[in-house]
């Protein structure tokens, strides 16, 4: 078996003296992925026993970033996706391994007022075909803070939010066409109708305590992973950030 999570942790250095290290040596998983570090290298010492550590800072600083600490040693591992244009935000770290890639991504928010929807748009092409040409070697594990909750069960006020960043048609529909060119969203593979499971609250309004949350946190799969899938989890009672993380379990592949 393989035990996989993925976190955004909203600011590491934040998330770390909110529980964070407690979790990660209870949950024992084998690749640990997480997104919006909020760092710079050098600003955080991990020592984590056991683990590799690798790390893809935004060129702006307390922005964005993504690391994955791992017990299985990759075969090679590469920072962005090969497009200068969206490679300094340190969104994406692909680590190769012998049966399968694992690509941990934060995905671009389209921001309020849906200002940055044209690029998100851009960047949703561009990191399929990145996928889809790493599918075309060996099957691909991609998890991360893809930014969009894909169905109206994904979210708790789909009625309020249709225009909103994360629930528009377009960002939905670009969710739709990775899917459609050959990935599994695994939690809804195993759980197509469970209602109220998110992953992402408002720090507003007393989200949390309310439940009143998304589900934008994601573990997809290639379409040839299927029948390796164990089990997908959501950790929702694990407090540290605004996100809590989220569990993928396959066969050994």
């Amino acid at each position: 078996m393989t035990k996989l999570i993925s976190w955004n942790v909203n600011g590491l250095r934040a998330c770390v003296d909110k529980g964070f290290l407690d979790f990660f040596y209870t949950v024992n998983a084998d690749i640990f992925c997480i997104q919006e570090t909020k760092l710079q290298e050098g600003q955080i010492k991990l020592d984590l026993e056991g683990y590799c550590q690798y790390w893809n800072y935004a060129h702006k600083k307390g922005y964005s970033g993504t690391a994955v600490f791992t017990r299985i040693k990759p075969l090679q591992v590469s920072s962005g996706i090969g497009m200068d244009e969206h490679d300094h935000e340190g969104r994406v770290l692909t680590l190769e391994f012998d049966g399968y890639y694992v690509v941990n991504v934060y995905t671009p928010n389209a921001q309020r007022g849906l200002e940055r929807l044209g690029y998100r748009m851009k960047w949703e092409d561009d990191f399929r075909s990145y996928l889809k040409a790493l599918d075309f070697k060996k099957p691909v594990i991609v998890c991360g803070d893809l930014n969009v909750a894909h169905k109206e069960i994904d979210l708790k006020n789909p009625s309020s939010n249709r225009k909103n960043a994360g629930f528009t048609d377009e960002e939905r529909g670009k969710f739709t066409e990775l899917l459609d060119s050959g990935f599994i969203d695994t939690f809804r593979y195993l759980y197509p109708d469970r209602k109220d499971a998110y992953t992402w609250w408002s720090y507003m309004f007393n989200a949390r305590q309310n439940n009143a949350g998304w589900r934008i946190d994601y573990f997809c799969v290639s379409d040839r992973l299927k029948d390796s899938i164990v089990s997908a989890d959501i950790h929702s009672s694990i407090l540290g950030s605004d996100h809590c993380p989220v569990e993928l379990v396959l066969k050994q592949v």
